[in-house]
């Protein structure tokens, strides 16, 4: 063989391990591309889950009718169907008896029934167990009932029903028994008006367990106004499992309004989870009983800061003020032609100036639009604005966390003069056409 043919001698896997490196580094880049791209997916996946999924439990149709439920009733008879009749009339005696009506005959009571509802119920061949809920046309049963049948209704009531079990604190986030067990509870016959969420869409985002400590007006006066509420009803169930299949023990406890003002306390227990929901039946009826009681008590009455929405004060008060500032003016122009010196220092036959009217300033409304990166400087600029010499009433006509807000601001004098007065309480003021725009 030619000593040409021969040359060097190369491994037969020298090619395949000596790559050259510019041909790497595509590879890499597609690669982080790739995984950049699916990062990003995943995130907005994310964020849409947030506000989708099958999360909402749309409340049932509240009725006006007079519902008493939890009848037990156990009764035998020749036959299953004579013995289920029997047990209907007795559970009809038992929630009519339990409504403090007076003493009717089956026929009468029987007339003023609506609905029978089956909550659970055994039926054998001559015997008859069930736990029944009856229903009263209000029409036909207020009448005899008088005081009892008529009951005064409460403003409406923001519901927020809170979870705690597991170390996890949840109100709409995800489907859960309590919200369930409020969702069914038939308020027709409650004093209270309650408005209760579906728990579906925004819902979930507007309404946790986080907003249930919050304190600002502001901020509870927008989620009220969202729903036609004028207050907040907050029953919380505390879970604890014993273990898988075992007994549940719940601790339930009522508060109410932005305060989170405590009305109420008990203890229910579950023998399993399938016993769960009759546990958590029984202790919204509690809760709906506990509610009416601080109702004609007086105490459940809507907080008068939750009813200032326009953040002007009271037209009579701001009357008042207006004629206190008239009265000061006044006194001041006094005191000021008190201390000029009462020699004329005009020459004589000189025209005399004609006095200053010391009338009211006149007071005009101005548009300010005022940034707002979070709930604090929201209300802090607010409280600073309606503080400020000569502002008669400030009106909030748009809202936008983490934007620019705008709010209508009643002021005794002119623009210039409004800019001025919010430059001393330390804003940066851009003045325009009858507006202004302040930040910090």
């Amino acid at each position: 063989m030619p000593v040409w043919a021969k040359g060097r001698q190369f491994s037969p896997m020298a090619p395949s391990l000596a790559l050259p490196r510019p041909m790497r580094q595509p590879r890499i880049a597609a690669l982080a591309a790739i995984v950049a791209v699916l990062c990003a997916v995943l995130a907005a996946r994310v964020l849409v889950a947030q506000v989708e999924g099958d999360r909402g439990i749309a409340p049932v149709a509240a009725s006006r009718d007079i519902d008493v439920g939890g009848i037990d009733v156990d009764v035998t008879a020749e036959n299953a169907i004579a013995a289920q009749e029997k047990g209907w009339r007795e559970a009809q005696r038992k929630a009519w008896a339990k409504l403090g009506g007076p003493s009717l005959p089956d026929s009468r009571i029987e007339s003023m029934v609506s609905a029978v509802v089956i909550e659970h119920e055994q039926i054998g061949p001559r015997r008859y167990i069930a736990r029944l809920g009856v229903i009263f046309d209000r029409a036909r049963a207020g009448s005899v009932l008088g005081a009892a049948g008529a009951r005064t209704r409460s403003a409406p009531m923001l519901l927020v029903p809170v979870t705690v079990s597991g170390g996890a604190s949840t109100v709409y986030q995800v489907r859960n028994p309590w919200q369930a067990a409020w969702a069914e509870f038939q308020s027709g016959a409650s004093p209270i008006d309650y408005v209760r969420p579906s728990g579906a869409g925004g819902d979930s985002l507007l309404l946790t367990y986080g907003q249930v400590g919050r304190r600002s007006r502001t901020w509870w006066r927008g989620i009220l106004d969202q729903f036609g509420a004028a207050d907040v009803l907050v029953p919380i169930a505390r879970l604890e499992y014993s273990y898988p299949g075992g007994p549940i023990n719940g601790t339930f406890t009522a508060r109410y309004g932005p305060d989170n003002v405590y009305l109420g306390e008990f203890t229910l227990q579950a023998k399993n989870p399938q016993d769960l929901p009759r546990m958590l039946a029984s202790a919204v009826e509690r809760f709906d009983a506990i509610f009416a009681k601080a109702l004609a008590d007086g105490k459940l009455k809507p907080d008068p800061t939750l009813a200032l929405g326009t953040g002007e004060g009271d037209p009579a008060l701001q009357k008042l003020i207006s004629i206190g500032r008239q009265i000061e003016a006044r006194e001041r122009a006094k005191a000021a032609a008190a201390a000029a010196p009462s020699e004329a220092t005009t020459e004589p036959g000189a025209p005399t100036a004609a006095p200053t009217p010391t009338g009211p300033a006149v007071v005009s409304n101005f548009v300010v639009q005022f940034a707002t990166p979070d709930g604090g400087a929201f209300d802090s600029t607010l409280a600073v604005v309606r503080s400020t010499p000569g502002v008669r009433g400030v009106a909030i006509t748009s809202t936008a966390m983490g934007g620019t807000s705008v709010m209508r601001v009643s002021f005794g004098g002119s623009l210039e003069q409004l800019a001025a007065a919010l430059r001393s309480r330390g804003f940066n003021v851009n003045q325009g056409s009858n507006a202004l725009a302040i930040s910090r």
